[in-house]
């Protein structure tokens, strides 16, 4: 029953991933892209750990954990590089 549930959560998931994506591919300024890119991460890894606990599979949290990770580097390298394209001089 539990496995059952825990397969439906990693579905439902995976349709929000869907929808995430076109975002990413049609957003109209790069923080909405950016933002779409943190949901694609953070639906990996909530399905990840969905799919953990329906089939016992301890690697996956592993997996989900580097997922994680990642997703918070990206957003660093991101934050760093619209940071540096305010940079240059200013008609102030």
């Amino acid at each position: 029953m539990m496995e059952t549930l825990f397969m439906a959560i990693a579905i439902a998931i995976l349709l929000s991933l869907i929808l995430g994506l076109v975002r990413v591919v049609g957003g109209d300024e790069p923080v909405d892209r950016m933002m779409a890119a943190q949901l694609l991460g953070t639906a990996g890894v909530g399905i990840l750990v969905a799919l953990a606990a329906a089939t016992g599979e301890a690697v996956l949290v592993d997996v989900a954990l580097v997922f994680a990770a990642l997703a918070a580097v990206a957003v660093v390298a991101f934050v760093h590089r619209i940071g540096r394209a305010g940079e240059g001089p200013r008609d102030d």
